[in-house]
């Protein structure tokens, strides 16, 4: 049976926002029986965006994650709510917290791992980003966040399990809290640039007192005597070693230039990623 699956790409989301205008145009003030009550005007969207920052000036990366419902496979919450019928999971995958049963039902917001759940104090109601499953419902090929996204960072798919699993090999896609064993509908691409760090640094010469850029320097990156990565330094000098994981310990940069020269340094990799610097070579 095909099941809708989203997928969103990191490193396309600029944060604009479109998508948390677009779910909260769709449901403040407005009524979905069987779907959803309206949500408030005021207070936290179903859909919001985190924001992380790696490195250090100059060399400064900065990703946008959005964050909302997963529509869980094995979901806390239909687990929590399923006895009422408070929250179920349909066929095609998505996972309804129903308006009118779940009224009451605070203690669902604790279920969920994600946090994807905001509380509606005047309707008393849990709620959260449904997939727009009403308006998948009237013929919509997608919901509206994905509608709204200029990049493409965000796309949605209704295919078998066996299809999404084979994308998600193909691409590399990942979830959020895989270790939970929640099974996430919400799959991500380039999520390495939220919970990897990098080690990079600027490569540079001194040419009658001016400093020059060193540029198509090959470095290699090498730890316990093994070569993990090389790379070249771009045309301002600059290189960098990404998707390595928090405090994964020493590493020794080997760094060669044919009219500059070798360079050998020394990093050690904690929590955050690491800027080396300038890194003068001969002239």
């Amino acid at each position: 049976m095909s099941q809708w699956n989203l997928v969103i790409d990191v490193a396309l989301c600029n944060n604009c926002n479109n998508c948390v205008l677009a779910a909260k145009d769709e449901h403040i003030g407005n009524d979905f029986p069987g779907y959803s009550a309206p949500h408030p005007k005021q207070g936290q969207g179903v859909i919001r965006i985190h924001r992380t920052v790696r490195g250090s000036t100059p060399m400064v990366d900065a990703a946008y994650l959005p964050m909302l419902c997963n529509h869980c496979d094995n979901a806390p919450c239909v687990q929590a709510g399923s006895a009422d019928g408070a929250v179920r999971k349909r066929p095609d995958g998505i996972v309804i917290i129903d308006p009118v049963k779940a009224k009451g039902r605070r203690d669902l917001l604790d279920s969920c791992p994600y946090g994807a759940m905001v509380w509606n104090e005047a309707a008393q109601l849990p709620q959260h980003w449904l997939f727009d499953a009403h308006l998948l419902d009237q013929g919509w090929q997608m919901p509206r966040a994905v509608q709204a996204c200029p990049t493409g960072a965000m796309k949605s798919f209704k295919q078998s399990a066996a299809a999404m699993t084979e994308m998600a090999e193909r691409e590399d896609l990942r979830v959020l809290k895989p270790e939970l064993g929640t099974h996430p509908r919400v799959y991500y691409k380039h999520l390495r640039r939220i919970d990897h760090v990098f080690i990079g640094a600027t490569l540079a010469t001194k040419v009658q007192g001016r400093i020059h850029c060193v540029v198509e320097a090959t470095i290699e990156l090498c730890q316990a005597g093994r070569t993990v990565a090389t790379t070249q330094s771009d045309a301002f000098g600059d290189f960098k070693f990404d998707g390595l994981l928090p405090d994964s310990g020493a590493f020794a940069l080997n760094v060669v230039h044919p009219q500059h020269g070798r360079l050998a340094i020394q990093a050690n990799l904690g929590q955050t990623s690491l800027y080396l610097g300038e890194l003068l070579m001969e002239a």
